[in-house]
């Protein structure tokens, strides 16, 4: 299936400025490759702040975003797990221009790249893999809780019985994703919090206690739900100096506890008074993750787990796994400053979502 030779790309022209529409170029397909027409793209925090702050960019013009869902329009000749034709769903590289996603083609390594589900639509596809790399990191993966066996190995699906865990922002991309692991493992209570109208939905993902994060916020509303069970860890999703402190007075007030841990899903430095509080009482400890699907001590896992998540035999197709809810943000390419300030502004209950071969008048 051909593709063309040049095409059209968001990118950052030099440090601090707002995105323009380019014409850009893929590096030419390497062993173990594929390239993808991007159908739909998500947009994280990660990519205001990279735009921002100059997080990880090393050169200029830059090339943002790392969610994405689309099409295989060519495999280099080793690759035989993907098709020309094959609609697929990853999360690019980050700082790679060449496999990041606020662009119209991409290329993947291969085994980095999951099938969707004929389930779900590609802008439901385009917001799972970051937040879910996030959760899986921080449940299964040394850096985090590290969970064992597996929700796919053998008595996965029992390895959080009699355990509970906290997820702190329930209605965040990450938070709802990560509700619905424990749910995988099947972990004995699952409590989190967040704004009323978003119960029902997160009860449905999975959750055993959606606390209102307005009337229900403090330690002892969580430690009543977790009651006698044994507290596993506290996932913070929003991972901010509020939510650290709730976390670890949260872990400092349960009734019974496995690990005396909180993992947060960023890696900057922690508040002096976040550091105070995690010495006082139980002491805590604070563990930071990075959910990028390409680095050395992820990667196999990613890719066990995206053989286990994608097709129409996996987790999402069968309804163990679901896709959150999507809000689009039309005009293609030329929106993207535009869906990344909705972003910031800060979103609760949905991923926003561009298709990039929109035109601004669509």
């Amino acid at each position: 299936m051909p593709f063309p030779n040049s095409f059209q790309a968001a990118v950052v022209p030099e440090q601090g400025s707002q995105h323009i529409v380019a014409t850009r170029t893929l590096a030419p397909l390497e062993p173990g490759e594929v390239v993808i027409k991007i159908t739909a793209t998500a947009v994280n925090p990660i990519d205001w702040k990279m735009r921002d702050w100059n997080y990880w960019l090393k050169e200029y013009p830059a090339v943002l975003g790392s969610d994405a869902a689309g099409e295989v329009v060519a495999v280099a000749d080793d690759v035989k797990t993907l098709e020309e034709g094959d609609r697929v769903f990853f999360q690019g590289i980050i700082a790679n221009y060449h496999s990041s996603t606020f662009q119209q083609y991409c290329k993947m390594p291969s085994r980095l790249v999951a099938n969707t589900p004929s389930n779900i639509s590609d802008d439901q596809a385009a917001g799972i893999s970051l937040a879910t790399v996030c959760g899986l990191t921080a449940f299964y993966d040394h850096t985090g809780l590290n969970l064992r066996p597996l929700p796919w190995e053998q008595d996965g699906n029992t390895a959080g019985e009699g355990k509970a865990v906290v997820i702190v922002g329930g209605s965040s991309s990450v938070g709802q994703y990560a509700i619905q692991l424990p749910r995988l493992s099947d972990f004995s209570k699952i409590v989190t919090n967040s704004s009323p109208n978003h119960q029902a939905h997160l009860l449905g993902l999975g959750a055993t206690t959606v606390l209102d994060r307005s009337t229900e916020s403090s330690p002892t509303h969580f430690s009543a739900a977790l009651g006698e069970t044994s507290l596993s860890f506290v996932f913070d999703t929003i991972s901010i100096t509020e939510t650290h402190m709730l976390a670890a007075k949260i872990v400092q007030s349960a009734l019974n506890v496995e690990n005396a841990l909180v993992v947060r899903a960023n890696l900057d430095d922690l508040n002096n008074a976040v550091q105070q509080q995690s010495q006082t009482g139980r002491l805590v400890s604070f563990k930071p993750i990075v959910g990028a699907s390409s680095f050395p001590n992820l990667r196999p896992r990613i890719e066990t787990a995206w053989e286990r998540f994608g097709g129409d035999d996996g987790f999402i197709a069968r309804g163990l796994f679901q896709p959150d809810p999507v809000t689009v943000v039309y005009g293609g390419l030329a929106s993207v400053d535009g869906a990344l300030e909705l972003n910031k502004q800060g979103v609760s209950g949905t991923k926003i979502v561009i298709r990039p071969f929109e035109t601004q008048n669509e």
